[in-house]
């Protein structure tokens, strides 16, 4: 799927992705969006995106279970994930 630069901007619509099925992500991605979003590079942000698509068992294994995606990129958006601080 392609990604559209209107995509990368639109926070509302990102917070609304960011609502997911378990608590737990709720408040680390929406941390995240707060903290870190608006200063990732494109690619980076490319990537939170889709990371939005995946089902919330695999963003939870990656963000707080400890696995790490194969993809580099990947993995470097969930170090910086797991980095935010929620409060």
């Amino acid at each position: 799927m392609a990604i559209q630069e209107s995509d990368l901007s639109n926070i509302e619509r990102l917070r609304w992705q960011c609502r997911r099925g378990m608590l737990e992500l709720d408040v680390l991605l929406e941390a995240f969006l707060e903290q870190h979003y608006g200063d990732l590079p494109p690619r980076l942000k490319r990537h939170f995106v889709q990371l939005l698509e995946f089902p919330d068992p695999v963003i939870h294994a990656w963000c707080i279970g400890g696995e790490s995606p194969e993809d580099d990129e990947f993995q470097e958006l969930i170090s910086t994930i797991r980095q935010t601080k929620v409060v």
